[in-house]
């Protein structure tokens, strides 16, 4: 596992079209801390990024759970604050001597890709999409133009979220020995709550807060995310 290299996934959940829109923004500002960082930042298919500098996969590992917005949305006429969720899954880069895949458990699928121009992607099948049949997981990859790049950029993110069930599975094996040992049920995957009525940022893990939530959602989140590099 690469420390230094962190793949961020992130996914409108609940609250449809807001649900979107606010994915968009925290993909924004995740851009914009890494650049402030001096990080290394590649896409690999929408909304998914590759992060790579100094600590990155440490620094935003907690970051992975359910990002909450309340605000009222562009489109609301009657000034109604709505909620919307966002999930963001932060998984490191894994090397082929850690997760071993069998050549034979995968499908391959090759189309054109559509989210970029020019001749040669028009012409050529270079999107890729692999099912790995043992697990069911599912990853398309057709931001580089060559099939060979995007075969290997594919099979990147399959080890990557082959490790996290992986670390899923020891995790909830983990949980039901703890609610035996003291009757306790899952914490809420809720982790942050981004208040814009209220200008605030509020972190349910920590229960701690910021405010000036505008130059956070900007990148400057930084005492944010090292703040909950302390969690266990």
């Amino acid at each position: 596992m690469n420390k230094d290299i962190a793949i961020i996934e992130i996914r409108g959940a609940a609250g449809g079209d807001e649900a979107k829109i606010w994915a968009d923004n925290l993909l924004r500002m995740y851009l914009r801390f890494a650049e402030k960082q001096g990080w290394q930042i590649k896409t690999l298919g929408e909304k998914v990024l590759r992060i790579e500098g100094k600590d990155a996969f440490t620094l935003l590992q907690n970051e992975a759970g359910v990002h909450r917005v309340q605000r009222i949305p562009t489109t609301e006429r009657h000034g109604r604050i709505h909620t919307s969720t966002a999930t963001i899954v932060v998984l490191p880069e894994i090397t082929e001597a850690q997760i071993k895949i069998n050549p034979q458990d995968i499908d391959w699928q090759f189309y054109r890709a559509s989210t970029q121009g020019g001749q040669n992607v028009q012409k050529v099948s270079s999107a890729v999409r692999l099912t790995h049949r043992p697990s069911g997981i599912v990853v398309t990859c057709e931001q580089e133009r060559t099939q060979e790049q995007n075969r290997k950029i594919a099979l990147n993110l399959l080890r990557s979220k082959l490790w996290q069930k992986e670390q899923e599975k020891k995790q909830t094996q983990l949980t039901s020995i703890r609610r035996e040992a003291v009757g306790h049920g899952m914490r809420s995957e809720k982790i942050r709550t981004y208040n814009f009525p209220q200008n605030r940022v509020t972190d349910h893990r920590l229960n701690k807060k910021w405010y000036h939530l505008e130059e956070i959602m900007d990148g400057n989140l930084k005492k944010i995310v090292k703040a909950a590099t302390v969690i266990d």
